[in-house]
């Protein structure tokens, strides 16, 4: 970090030396704060479910480490010179919708006068201090369980250029906008050793500081990678956000392919996700029964 120097504390238990989701501190035997801060540009037209889907990324982190969200302020940049306040308060209105759904409290926030609109929340969580999850403990023989379909940064593209099929916005939209709250929550039923979300950095990226400096290596079946819908024929147009190929560029030394792999697969692994699903490492014998539970509550 150019040199500055951070002080040392005995209750920082994931700081900034870490290249986990969020940093946790220690404030007593039995609970540890959990705080991160996310904000994005709008990725949809709706300035309501632009509001939910960037409330649903920020409090993701917090999922992503083993904790629960229960506080969060809001982070805004508007350009009040080119769109009207009442955008605005759609877009405020989707993020609280998202802060009920989850039982967290909005304690205020930020705004500032902006060319480019911006929204998103700081958040704090707790967690008990020895359950934790990290995004780096994964272990020998672990399966690996993706709770979202991949393709946002694909869909969006393609809608930017007014080439996706209207049919299949809505589930685009669904899956940003849904909560990791709940598949965190079954999650936390079972013995997780890992766990991280998928978001800029693509499938890859995020496998990758799964695995960081050990030894182990990830293998994907690429027919089990799930889609949305409308993906394989976005990308098959060449419409490939620039995010995917600064992945790509950075991260293709680390990722072997086989010959008969398709395409969309060799695109979609550095696919820069919004809203990501929860990437989840655990012992194999209790991923099938995981998994089960997932689906079984869609």
């Amino acid at each position: 970090m150019n040199g500055m120097i951070i002080p040392a504390d005995s209750n920082v238990l994931v700081g900034t030396g870490s290249k986990d989701d969020a940093g946790v501190y220690r404030i007593s035997d039995t609970v540890a704060l959990i705080q991160t801060l996310d904000f994005i540009t709008p990725i949809c037209d709706d300035p309501y479910n632009f509001g939910r889907i960037a409330a649903c990324n920020s409090l993701s982190d917090v999922y992503a480490m083993g904790g629960k969200p229960v506080t969060a302020m809001n982070i805004v940049a508007f350009p009040t010179k080119k769109f009207s306040l009442d955008i605005l308060a759609k877009i405020l209105e989707g993020g609280q919708a998202v802060m009920n759904e989850a039982g967290v409290q909005l304690l205020g926030g930020h705004s500032v006068d902006d060319p480019e609109m911006k929204y998103g929340l700081s958040v704090t969580g707790i967690v008990h201090p020895d359950k934790i999850l990290r995004n780096c403990t994964i272990r020998e023989g672990d399966a690996i369980i993706l709770t979202k379909p991949l393709g946002t940064g694909i869909v969006a593209t393609a809608i930017k250029a007014d080439m996706f099929e209207k049919e299949h916005v809505n589930k685009f939209i669904l899956s940003m906008a849904t909560l990791n709250k709940y598949a965190a929550d079954i999650m936390l039923k079972y013995n997780a050793n890992a766990c991280t979300d998928v978001t800029g950095f693509g499938l890859a990226g995020h496998l990758v500081e799964m695995l960081q400096e050990n030894e182990l290596s990830i293998e994907i079946n690429s027919e089990s990678i799930p889609l949305l819908p409308g993906v394989e024929n976005a990308a098959d147009t060449g419409l490939i956000p620039g995010g995917l190929y600064r992945n790509r560029d950075y991260l293709s030394e680390k990722c072997d392919f086989s010959d008969n792999v398709k395409q969309i697969y060799k695109d979609i692994i550095f696919d820069p996700q919004t809203s990501g699903g929860l990437l989840i490492s655990l012992p194999e014998n209790e991923a099938k029964h995981l998994l089960d539970e997932l689906k079984s509550y869609g």
